[in-house]
């Protein structure tokens, strides 16, 4: 069985970031993705950077793009003006998160006129009726959650709030994911939960960033990378350890796959073709 796959991209901060996202654009549009999100920077940094790709994404790619939207450093107002424009830029489809405190806090405050947490702005957004809603899902525990249970509780406030379906954060065992699966249908969740997979192209950066966010780095993962430095073999690990992840989470009954591809499309494009998903349409509009 093939999978649904989509794509995360973020968006450029320099002329260079530029050519490297239509690049990545490029090469993964032609595996037939059913939708492409773009990211928000840290505390909103990104803002504009996003609105701005996406809309050229949605307008020029021929692509279902979904535009990341958070709560932080912006007014209600504020961030339900941004969702107008994406909707009247014929952007149906958003990602609503909390969003990352701004570089140097270390939690979460909010705008004394914003949304207090992510479910507040999912029930707006639901309210409008523009657009269809996803989430983020985490199957290791939130740094801030006080247990498993409490991010799962979260999740299903998060759903029935009016979002469709979750998107989870990376993991390195199939294990992980189903666990969390099943944990999620024992409390009455039953809309989709979609695996979060990240090709890793440098593993220590993939290795910081798994320890902020609280994902789980089993030991064998360590011990395979750094044999691989020493032979100069770290893609070719990369591309076996994603496509059996994947593999092992389609043989338990997944059918959408969500790559992070951090905009460095050639390791999400290998694992595509390993599992059986071959370019289907020709990507003509972006220059």
């Amino acid at each position: 069985m093939q999978p649904q796959i989509s794509f995360e991209f973020f968006p450029p901060r320099n002329v260079e970031g530029t050519f490297r996202l239509w690049d990545a654009v490029q090469v993964l549009a032609p595996l037939d993705p059913s939708f492409v999100s773009v990211t928000y920077g840290a505390g909103g940094t990104t803002r504009d950077l996003t609105r701005d790709v996406v809309a050229t994404l949605h307008k020029h790619s021929g692509l279902r793009t979904a535009a990341h939207l958070t709560c932080v450093n912006a007014t209600r107002d504020e961030t339900l003006g941004i969702a107008q424009e994406f909707a009247k830029a014929g952007v149906k489809d958003i990602v609503a998160l909390r969003g990352d405190p701004p570089k140097g806090e270390n939690s979460f405050t909010a705008h004394p006129d914003g949304f207090a947490n992510s479910v507040e702005l999912i029930e707006a957004l639901a309210e409008t009726g523009d657009f269809t809603i996803r989430v983020g899902a985490y199957p290791d525990k939130h740094p801030e959650a006080a247990d498993m249970q409490a991010d799962i509780d979260w999740l299903k406030r998060k759903l029935d709030a009016g979002a469709t379906e979750a998107l989870t954060q990376f993991f390195f065992e199939a294990e992980t994911f189903l666990r969390f699966r099943d944990a999620c249908a024992k409390a009455g969740i039953d809309k989709q939960i979609v695996p979060g997979i990240l090709p890793i192209e440098n593993w220590k950066g993939a290795r910081n960033f798994a320890t902020r966010c609280g994902t789980t780095i089993p030991s064998w993962v360590d011990d395979a990378f750094a044999k691989a430095e020493r032979d100069g073999r770290e893609d070719l690990l990369a591309t076996a350890i994603c496509t059996e992840l994947c593999s092992d989470l389609i043989d338990e009954g997944v059918d959408k796959l969500h790559f992070y591809t951090l905009n460095r499309p050639e390791l999400t494009r290998d694992v595509c073709f390993a599992l059986g998903v071959t370019p289907k349409v020709k990507l003509e509009h972006v220059a």
